[in-house]
């Protein structure tokens, strides 16, 4: 069996790791922007959106206009446009809503677990056997979650809405699966550029659709400094790390991408820990190494 040789430079992967780094900024801005503005979830992610949308425009341009570009069937644009539904719209509206009553640490371990419900998803939808080595993970990623989880509920008594919180993040991270389950059956077929730009165009008309419907326009007026919020969620959470992670799949190939993206979970405690002043404690650091662990068992390739 011919296996693909990839070339792996020390500039590739500080590419990757930059972009794993800053998509864990995200639910960090995310607390301090309801820490200290008064805008709520679905206006947070509306600015994100606002500002990110010029380079999803470009990008989608470019992939359409480009040698080789594939004509979309009918089937195929419902398919793009489902699936930025559920992979941006819902999944982000989840996360966002259930930040304000979740931890960012616990937030972005509970996320991490998209990976093993992709595997589910292919192995219930789409028939695709679960390996042994996969199982190891999927236990792995479950009892690490279950034993961060305890932690943070043993420190976290007061909060009558710890509960919704974690399910709204768990929702997140389900839908998110739904789309990693979906592209990979699309992506190869119209490729993972155009792909992802017109599923995020079709997520961001979904956000601003049920923003023109719920919102609260007059926390747009509450001042400039929820605004700056939303432009360092758009260039720095979104759209900076969406091209270095896509530049480093390029270079050293999507399992070293998953590999180094690993970074993700530790990265968000310890930043929750340094600004947030969030408490690390035992059970998280466990629970994360397993978690870790398992996700990276998943994504193994001998």
């Amino acid at each position: 069996m011919n296996k693909e040789k990839i070339s792996i430079s020390l500039a590739d992967l500080l590419i990757t790791l930059a972009g794993s780094i800053m998509f864990s900024t995200k639910a960090i801005m995310v607390k301090l922007a309801f820490a200290h503005t008064p805008i709520d979830a679905l206006t947070l992610l509306t600015l994100r959106m606002i500002f990110s949308l010029p380079f999803f425009l470009v990008a989608a341009f470019s992939a359409s206009n480009t040698k080789g570009n594939i004509r979309m069937s009918g089937r195929q644009w419902l398919w793009v446009i489902g699936l930025g539904l559920f992979g941006y719209y819902l999944s982000s509206l989840f996360d966002f809503i259930g930040l304000q009553y979740r931890s960012a640490g616990l937030e972005r371990l509970i996320l991490f677990l998209y990976p093993t419900f992709a595997v589910l998803i292919n192995a219930f939808i789409f028939k695709q056997a679960i390996s042994g080595k996969q199982k190891i993970a999927l236990l792995l990623t479950y009892l690490g979650i279950g034993i961060a989880y305890f932690g943070e509920l043993q420190i976290d008594t007061g909060n009558p809405y710890f509960f919704l919180g974690s399910f709204l993040v768990f929702l997140c991270s389900i839908t998110y699966s739904i789309y990693i389950a979906g592209s990979g059956r699309i992506i190869p077929v119209i490729g993972a550029t155009k792909f992802t730009a017109y599923a995020m165009l079709a997520a961001t008309a979904g956000i601003f659709l049920h923003f023109m419907v719920m919102g609260n326009y007059r926390s747009l007026s509450a001042g400039a400094e929820i605004w700056w919020y939303g432009i360092l969620l758009a260039v720095v959470a979104t759209v900076v790390p969406s091209f270095l992670i896509s530049a480093g799949m390029k270079k050293i190939g999507s399992n070293n991408v998953a590999i180094v993206s690993s970074v993700g979970p530790v990265s968000t405690i310890l930043q929750a820990h340094f600004i947030l002043g969030e408490p690390v404690f035992t059970e998280q650091i466990i629970g994360t190494l397993l978690v870790i662990a398992g996700v990276l068992l998943i994504g193994w390739r001998e």
